[in-house]
């Protein structure tokens, strides 16, 4: 385990010792660490987590809020028939010019209401138009994993048949650059590996772009809006019930699977295959996003769908522990609601990992149950004659393609749900209760932790000294809870007024010594000074992989901003129900911030509620929206897009705010300040004056 060196130069008298048991000193987890889920004891717990980790879900998504629904302008066309079913294909507009694109298996003769399936593929190339060699089908068979010579020729269409024969409505789509999606190219998608120059600026940005990440925009919460917009397709068609509507698919489809189910209610039924998993999460761009396994992971993932009918399999892959990690603990969810038959698991360590014959008899089987299909059980394929290419192929002379791998859509797709967003958050903004279920949920997330859940903070001294009129003091602040320790300086004096300060800077601990933290001590006031996490770091680590994709990193560990961010809520808590020098819980708790802790200091503010009493801060005009750089100790995933610094500085709202760096009228966005400052005088007098008026009350 590494330590950090714990050397405060402020004074020689004093001398802080380093605890070896901060957790963020030990290496960053990726995608391959270990993703436990401990099922709660009570459903009121569950009920709060599930919300939590939903939210989290589509923040990281870019889906909350949810881009304005335009209209789908499906187009289905060349009908093919066969003895039971037809097959159609289609197109439709998930977002402005941007088509999802597929194929739609109908039962011949439908009577009534039948239910619907979105069924999606995995990392095949281009899977939707493959077919396997005779050759390959025929080990397959041998190996038990398909049954048919023809049918086995493509497991894309082999499920899509079948639950048409069973009376199903089926929508089969492309991942993003497969088949006939080809807006968006491959090496983007699924192999990006190096920043573009081209698509890192601060406006018209690209995928994995600094600008990008600031905004909740990937291609993972791109493919979850074509699923969810594939279930809008569904319930256009007027045959399809909205009471029965279930979602399958393997590997890169069963994240998919999983993450459409969590957020979306009208999903009856779910069924990922070869990826609900404590073990590797998905290896591919298009299934990792920033923020979203930070504290989670897949099998929390499915756990959101309880208590709807969830079932899954285990392979000789990541999900082959399962059965013992994992999946015990759905049980317990289901458990927990008085459904724990309605989970179910699929043993099938002995098959490779892909979505066979045998697993998909198992889902036939399970759905047929769950949506009373009326079929003999279980559930068998027969054989069929698969569709080739251009049978199967959306585009045609009377339907032709869009341009391909234009990077002028990839910008303007960008540019449209920055601007949509931007709309919506605004709107939310100018209302008490739109920042406090909009605003506030997003920022708790992406900073990763509320005060409600700052932790259990306690001190250690290391050095104490009597200066006669007050006391200094050095040691560390540990939050048991979390296992963060924050190295911390104070003076106190003897005759302590009913107020203390936190004052942060990039001086760190030894600003004790800044004439602003002395006049406030000369004036009864407490004040602690401290170093924020990796202070004067100049650039952020990232795990081994080397894509340079910042999902791969912000995915599962919290930014140097955010665990700042986390300091701050532990130096308040810690104030404000502690012993602070010779008083207990001080009834007035002020917090300042300069120099790159003015933006940390806001974002912690922002969270605190009524903890802080006062706030002075400095932004220096800082906008997470114009860093060029994803490894920079400022940038935080997500941070530009809930209205970049002022939307958290709206949050700061009603309690005073005194403002440097924003000009003489701060954008607040409506929120509504016993007090607002704006100060925009000189430099040298920035941290006296905001001292002044912390004394003024």
């Amino acid at each position: 385990m590494k330590i950090r060196a714990l050397f405060l130069p402020l004074l020689s008298s004093l001398s802080l010792v380093a605890r070896a048991d901060d957790v963020r000193t030990q290496p960053l987890k990726d995608l391959n660490g270990y993703f436990p889920f401990n099922a709660p004891n009570s459903l009121s717990e569950w009920d709060a987590r599930r919300e939590e980790v939903k939210t989290r879900i589509q923040v990281a998504a870019g889906l909350w809020p949810m881009p304005t629904k335009t209209p789908l302008n499906a187009v289905i066309h060349g009908k093919i028939e066969r003895d039971e079913y037809t097959v159609e294909k289609v197109y439709f507009e998930s977002a402005p010019g941007f088509y999802c694109t597929g194929n739609l298996y109908r039962p011949k003769h439908i009577t009534g209401k039948v239910p619907g399936v979105l069924s999606a593929h995995g990392h095949n190339k281009d899977a939707r138009h493959a077919l396997a060699t005779p050759l390959v089908t025929r080990r397959e068979i041998a190996g038990g994993a398909e049954r048919f010579e023809k049918g086995g020729l493509s497991i894309y269409q082999s499920r899509c048949v079948q639950l048409a024969r069973m009376g199903c409505v089926v929508w089969q789509w492309d991942m993003i650059s497969d088949s006939d999606s080809i807006q968006i190219p491959r090496e983007v998608v699924h192999t990006f590996a190096k920043q573009r120059s081209e698509m890192n600026t601060t406006e018209n940005w690209g995928f994995y772009s600094p600008q990008a990440e600031a905004h909740n925009q990937g291609i993972l919460g791109l493919q979850l809006l074509n699923s969810l917009r594939g279930i809008d397709f569904l319930l256009s068609l007027p045959e399809v019930d909205p009471e029965r509507i279930a979602m399958t698919g393997e590997s890169g489809g069963g994240t998919q699977t999983m993450l459409a189910s969590a957020v979306d209610d009208r999903i009856k039924l779910s069924f990922p295959v070869v990826m609900v998993s404590t073990s590797m999460q998905g290896g591919c761009t298009c299934e990792n996003a920033s923020l979203l396994r930070i504290g989670t992971g897949n099998v929390e993932f499915a756990a959101l769908f309880a208590p709807k009918p969830l079932g899954m399999n285990t392979a000789n892959d990541w999900t082959k522990e399962l059965a013992v990690k994992g999946f015990p603990d759905l049980q317990k969810i289901y458990e927990l609601h008085g459904r724990k038959g309605d989970v179910f698991l699929l043993r099938g360590e002995h098959f490779q990992h892909n979505y066979n014959s045998v697993t998909r008899s198992a889902f036939y089987t399970f759905l047929n149950k769950h949506f009373k299909l009326n079929q003999p059980a279980p559930v068998i394929e027969r054989d069929f004659e698969p569709l080739s290419l251009e049978e199967l192929s959306v585009w045609d002379a009377s339907h032709p393609a869009p341009k391909a791998a234009d990077p002028n859509f990839e910008r303007n797709l960008l540019k449209w749900l920055t601007e949509d967003s931007g709309k919506q958050l605004r709107a939310a903004a100018a209302t008490e209760e739109g920042l406090q279920k909009t605003i506030r949920p997003a920022v708790e997330t992406i900073i990763g932790r509320s005060y409600a859940k700052a932790g259990d903070v306690e001190w250690i001294v290391n050095a104490k000294k009597d200066l006669g009129d007050r006391f200094e003091m050095s040691g560390t602040l540990h939050n048991k809870t979390h296992g963060e320790d924050i190295r911390v300086a104070w003076l106190y004096p003897k005759k302590a007024k009913d107020r203390a300060v936190i004052w942060l800077s990039d001086k760190g601990a030894a600003a004790v010594t800044d004439p602003a933290v002395l006049q406030l001590v000369k004036s009864g006031a407490t004040v602690l000074c401290a170093d924020l996490f990796e202070a004067g770091t100049r650039q952020t680590g990232v795990v081994a992989n080397p894509r340079e994709f910042a999902g791969f990193t912000h995915g599962y560990n919290d930014s140097v901003f955010a665990r700042r961010t986390h300091d701050v809520l532990s130096l308040i808590t810690f104030v404000r129900n502690g012993k602070v020098g010779s008083h207990q819980n001080p009834p007035r708790v002020l917090l300042a911030g300069w120099e790159s802790t003015g933006p940390v200091v806001l974002a912690a503010r922002a969270l605190a509620g009524d903890a802080v009493d006062r706030t002075a801060a400095d932004t220096n005009g800082f906008r997470f929206g114009k860093l060029l750089d994803y490894r920079d100790p400022m940038f935080i995933p997500g941070g530009a897009k809930y209205l970049d610094l002022p939307g958290m500085v709206a949050l700061c709202a009603p309690k005073p705010l005194w403002l440097a760096g924003e000009g003489q009228k701060p954008e607040v966005f409506g929120a509504k300040f016993q007090e607002l400052t704006a100060y925009s005088g000189g430099a040298e007098k920035k941290q006296t004056t905001a001292a002044e008026w912390f004394l003024k009350e």
